[in-house]
């Protein structure tokens, strides 16, 4: 995904359970959002003086928005969760709450059209190129992180990473939840290669569709409306096969998170609650600008 649909997401992304940190962190990290995002998006753009005040002023309006707007929704979702936590949940249930981050993603994403459009028209040919650049590093790094894995590397990776997940919601899985999990990676359709390739597709996307913005020099409504097109067009792939893998992952996580929630035992299921409700507290404490 793009830096100007990623945006979004940063900010979405630090307000969320999927980031699976500690609630000190998340409010450590919402409340540095803005500076972290602006040099995050400059890593991608190297931003001209010029062009510096502007991106810091309406990353400031966004975070402001965001903090006030959608942070109680978010504390909603938690809540909910929460009331899911005791008894045993179905993959539909599991993935009704990505089907809601989703919408949130999407309203973050439009509020920033009025920040993502002026830098989208402004940007130079050195930029893109630069931005190509970033790409190119970028798929180096997860070239070198997954694909030269070996298949049985890459499962213990994927291993490890759930466990810590998990057990940041529910404490200390026992060997039989330890067991199911590797059966999971193990079953898992996940393809480091597919997922470069769609990688490479959304970063090509990106490109072209910001060549054109600079070179056709198209009005701001034209340019939110490619914008719009694009960001829609990352988060659903335009092709079937592409279509299909992606909600087929999805819906192969909603299970795990099913299987592994009915695994667990009254203690484990405390546990989650308690770390739900420290998430709930944060955000309304950071939606009240604390």
């Amino acid at each position: 995904m793009a830096p100007l649909a990623r945006l979004a997401r940063i900010i979405v992304l630090l307000t969320v359970v999927a980031g699976l940190v500690a609630c000190s962190a998340v409010r450590l990290g919402y409340n540095t959002v803005g500076e972290v995002s602006y040099w995050w998006l400059d890593s991608y753009f190297d931003f001209t003086p010029a062009q510096s005040p502007r991106v810091r002023e309406d990353l400031a309006r966004l975070h402001q928005w965001h903090r006030a707007e959608e942070l109680p929704r978010f504390a909603q979702m938690l809540q909910r969760m929460e009331d899911l936590v005791p008894g045993d949940v179905t993959p539909e249930q599991a993935c009704s709450f990505m089907t809601e981050f989703r919408e949130r993603l999407l309203a973050t994403a439009r509020q920033a059209e009025t920040a993502a459009v002026p830098l989208a028209t402004g940007l130079a040919a050195d930029q893109l190129q630069h931005l190509q650049h970033k790409y190119d590093k970028n798929n180096a790094d997860y070239t070198s992180e997954w694909i030269r894995l070996g298949p049985a590397e890459q499962k213990e990776k994927r291993y490890r990473q759930f466990l810590d997940r998990a057990e940041m919601i529910y404490g200390r899985l026992d060997e039989p939840q330890h067991q199911e999990l590797r059966r999971d990676v193990d079953r898992s359709i996940f393809d480091p290669k597919r997922i470069l390739a769609e990688r490479q597709r959304r970063q090509q996307d990106a490109l072209q569709t910001l060549g054109r913005i600079v070179r056709d020099r198209v009005t701001f409504d034209e340019a939110r409306l490619m914008l719009r097109g694009y960001v829609e067009r990352a988060l659903t792939p335009p092709g079937a096969a592409a279509r299909a893998y992606q909600d087929a992952l999805v819906a192969e996580g909603c299970r795990h998170v099913a299987i592994l929630h009915n695994s667990t035992t009254l203690a484990q299921r405390e546990a989650a609650g308690h770390r739900l409700r420290a998430w709930q507290r944060d955000l309304r404490e950071l939606a009240n600008g604390r």
